[in-house]
């Protein structure tokens, strides 16, 4: 598809919980709008020299969350792109109004059934360690959906393919203008 210039003037933030596809979906929606893509958890772990789980368990989820609103300061700055965060990011008020002051965000949205399949099967997430993950999800996106609903866009992901869900973010965007904001 060849995305028309507008929907390309700038950063795209994917908020949204663990799972829903952020960085899938994040990856297929850049190369559709010909934007390069980057994963706020990778440029985290480029950064720390170590792994997500690796910090939350050594240094504690405040010294995560801090680094990560440093990474995302500092990729707001870049050229436009799209801009897989992480799921706790949005979270972070000083975060939240950095992407609202210089990108738009879309919230990526499932239900708790969806991201059960999608996470339920591996320990590898630091806020499920040790926890029943629909509980664990279920009591997460309480607390999260509605300041998720603060994004600009909100797009269904489901379990549909994620092409549907660029497909939804493209037209959302095209329907805001050329400036989605």
């Amino acid at each position: 598809m060849d995305a028309p210039p507008a929907l390309r003037g700038r950063t795209i933030a994917l908020v949204g919980m663990m799972g829903v596809g952020k960085t899938s979906i994040g990856r297929r929606l850049a190369q559709t709008l010909g934007l390069p893509f980057r994963d706020a958890d990778e440029e985290i772990e480029r950064a720390a020299g170590c792994s997500v789980a690796e910090i939350f368990s050594d240094r504690g989820e405040a010294e995560f969350r801090a680094g990560e609103r440093r990474v995302i300061a500092r990729l707001l700055d870049e050229p436009p792109h799209v801009l897989a965060t992480g799921g706790g990011a949005f979270m972070n008020d000083e975060t939240r109004e950095l992407i609202k002051a210089k990108a738009v965000s879309v919230w990526l949205k499932a239900d708790v059934d969806v991201l059960v399949r999608r996470v339920g099967k591996r320990d590898t997430r630091p806020l499920l360690r040790g926890r029943k993950p629909r509980e664990a999800l279920s009591e997460l996106m309480t607390v999260r959906d509605p300041i998720y609903a603060l994004a600009n866009i909100m797009v269904e992901t489901g379990d549909g393919p994620h092409q549907a869900a660029v497909d939804a973010i493209v037209a959302a965007l095209a329907a805001r203008g050329g400036e989605h904001r």
